[in-house]
């Protein structure tokens, strides 16, 4: 038997790596296509290129999959670890490793839609970053002149916002800033409205306003885009979006949130008849209050004066000349009364001296006698020498008469 190779044995067919894998990737296609995959995220990896690469598993098994860019930019929501998903894909094998893996088209949330989801996700998201905070929120202007509104031009909420201005305050001016409020790309449209409108001169505030619908139909204001355009506007931002049951990312952040276009119109402006009604009953209070105030000032005033006349010099000087012509009529009363006293003991002591008084004596026929010569008065005859002169004091003139004798008598 010969040793070489038999004619079947050189008919072997040898296969390249990459061509079974082009093969086995056809045969994939072929027989399996693009199906419906559940399973949980894990190491999901966010590209720089924007495409996202995760291993979706079960409890029996995992396989890779990639989600490019464009596919990407389609889905509202963001995927997350532990998220458990539908994912619309094509199995294949990556050549490059050998293994088997998915080029995810689409993807869905399990057990919820995909847009409550986004909205739940951005909600927290710029909760957590305090966009909602109402320590940032701006206070209304309580009569705007100028009022900017961000809606679409055609919309059934901008005809109930010129209404509502028309009956309640046609004064206002409003500036309409017309956008898309619906459909792909509105958000930016939304966003670029806000901005022009707020930079107009005399602009005080913006309404931000669309009708009802379905969360497909506002989805446009539960975007990060229109959330930051609300948060970033200079004026404060009236959101008045759906009905009063809807609820949008955009009425979170806006500064005021209205349940409908009509009611946002009549948060901002005031009705005209209610403010001539207050303004009446303000100045009804306002004239009772400064009669009161009036009157209680002129109450003070002539208390005031009052004090003032008391402690003026002129009041002082009135009352110091009544003090003094009062002390002055009491000194002459007590110098009178002082001076009766006196001649009244003048006259007693007078008539004590007067019957006490030698003179008094002398009427009664007696003479005072001196001697001449030295003026002593002579009480005894032995003072006097026979022969002397003497003085006799009489009641009425005197005597000078010389001793001829003398005649003392015993003691």
């Amino acid at each position: 038997m010969s040793d070489a190779p038999s004619e079947r044995t050189d008919a072997r067919r040898f296969y390249r790596v990459s061509e079974l894998l082009g093969g086995l990737n056809a045969l994939l296609e072929e027989r399996v296509g693009r199906v419906w995959v559940v399973g949980e995220i894990a190491n999901l990896h966010r590209a720089a290129s924007g495409h996202r690469y995760f291993t979706l598993k079960d409890e029996g098994g995992q396989m890779r999959a990639a989600l490019f860019r464009r596919a990407a930019e389609r889905i509202p929501f963001e995927l997350e670890d532990g998220l458990e998903v539908v994912a619309y894909a094509e199995v294949g094998i990556y050549a490059a490793r050998g293994e088997l893996q998915l080029v995810v088209h689409k993807v869905e949330p399990r057990g919820r839609g995909a847009l409550q989801l986004a909205f739940e996700q951005l909600r927290t998201r710029l909760a957590e970053e305090g966009l909602f905070d109402p320590g940032r929120k701006l206070a209304l202007p309580a009569f705007p002149g100028r009022v900017g509104v961000v809606t679409s031009p055609t919309s059934a909420a901008v005809r109930d916002v010129i209404e509502v201005s028309g009956r309640r305050s046609p004064a206002t001016a409003l500036l309409i800033s017309p956008t898309r409020v619906q459909g792909e790309g509105a958000e930016h449209e939304i966003a670029r409205a806000l901005g022009e409108v707020a930079a107009q001169p005399g602009v005080e505030l913006v309404l931000l306003v669309r009708g009802g619908g379905s969360l497909e139909d506002l989805w446009a204001f539960n975007t990060e885009v229109v959330a930051r355009a609300i948060a970033g506007c200079p004026l404060p931002v009236v959101s008045g979006v759906g009905h009063e049951t809807d609820l949008t990312i955009a009425d979170l952040v806006a500064d005021v949130r209205a349940p409908t276009p009509s009611a946002a119109a009549e948060q901002v402006l005031a009705d005209r008849a209610e403010v001539a009604a207050g303004l009446q009953r303000d100045w009804r209070r306002l004239r009772a209050g400064v009669r009161s105030r009036l009157a209680r000032s002129q109450e003070r005033l002539r208390g005031t004066q009052g004090a003032l006349r008391l402690l003026s010099p002129s009041a002082r000087l009135d009352a110091q000349g009544r003090r003094l012509a009062s002390s002055t009529s009491a000194l002459v009363r007590a110098m009178s009364l002082q001076g009766e006293r006196r001649r009244s003991a003048l006259s007693r002591c007078a008539g004590q001296l007067d019957s006490l008084s030698p003179l008094a004596v002398l009427g009664r026929g007696y003479a005072l006698v001196t001697r001449e010569h030295d003026g002593a008065i002579v009480r005894r005859a032995g003072e006097v020498e026979v022969g002397q002169s003497v003085d006799l004091r009489l009641a009425q003139g005197g005597l000078v008469a010389r001793v001829e004798s003398r005649r003392e008598e015993a003691d």
